[in-house]
């Protein structure tokens, strides 16, 4: 993980805002604030982000509305903070890109653990990775860990978000076995973004949209119904490791 990563929290309440700021500074990360879109925007186009935090109900353009916006051209990391407890609102939120959710009012120890869970995944580095492949080939697919990039058949290259990678990975690694959500949920990473049970279906299909050729007839990721009362999830065909980089 990045020993300075840069924060942006984006939240019209000052309060939060403030608490945030001083919170996450204390514990060695920069941070910058906005209390809206425009204000947002100004920082972005003055300075990198490492990750945001992104409040849900915001004047004028809402969290769910920016987070659609920015994952039409990023893959920054997105933690989404909601004071809406329905399924249907987080539901949303990761069908729009979201990474994770942490729900109004929180502990900022438990926001601060989600952001350093995201940072930690994003870092191919850290003390604690073994030595694995870089780089899967499987489908056609190839599929590059250490530069985070996934490319189709055809040489397009396909934007996943950190969420969408984060399982592509676990599947891609996991290949030819069934996995329960259980299984997916640890071996992927736990957080809040996985933490009730639609999650990973919509992270699964949001990943047949992105690499089935019919995503209601997926032939590369499958699910078997009806093992242990849960969707089991795995990944067709044997992936070639390689240690290398794959080319731009």
């Amino acid at each position: 993980m990045k020993s300075e990563a840069h924060i942006l929290i984006v939240d019209d309440d000052e309060a939060i805002r403030d608490l945030l700021h001083e919170f996450l500074k204390k514990r060695g990360m920069r941070v910058s604030v906005a209390r809206d879109s425009e204000e947002m925007q100004d920082v972005l186009s003055r300075t990198p982000i490492d990750l945001l935090i992104l409040d849900v109900m915001l004047p004028g353009k809402s969290g769910m509305e920016i987070c659609r916006d920015i994952r039409m051209h990023s893959r920054i990391p997105i933690i989404m903070l909601t004071a809406i407890t329905e399924t249907t609102d987080r539901v949303v939120g990761l069908e729009m890109g979201a990474d994770d959710y942490v729900s109004k009012p929180f502990d900022p120890r438990e926001l601060l653990a989600r952001v350093r869970a995201v940072l930690r995944r994003l870092d191919p580095s850290g003390p604690d990775r073994r030595i694995e492949p870089q780089v899967y080939k499987f489908a056609g697919w190839t599929m590059d860990c250490s530069r985070r990039r996934l490319v189709s058949p055809d040489a397009v290259r396909v934007e996943l978000t950190t969420a969408e990678f984060n399982l592509l990975e676990t599947l891609v690694k996991s290949a030819q076995r069934v996995l329960s959500r259980d299984q997916l949920q640890e071996l992927a990473g736990s957080n809040a973004a996985y933490g009730y049970d639609r999650s990973i279906d919509i992270l699964i299909s949001r990943l047949r949209r992105k690499m089935e050729d019919d995503s209601r007839a997926p032939k590369l990721i499958l699910t078997i119904r009806g093992c242990h009362a849960n969707a089991i999830a795995g990944i067709c065909g044997r992936p070639r490791a390689t240690r290398g980089s794959a080319g731009a």
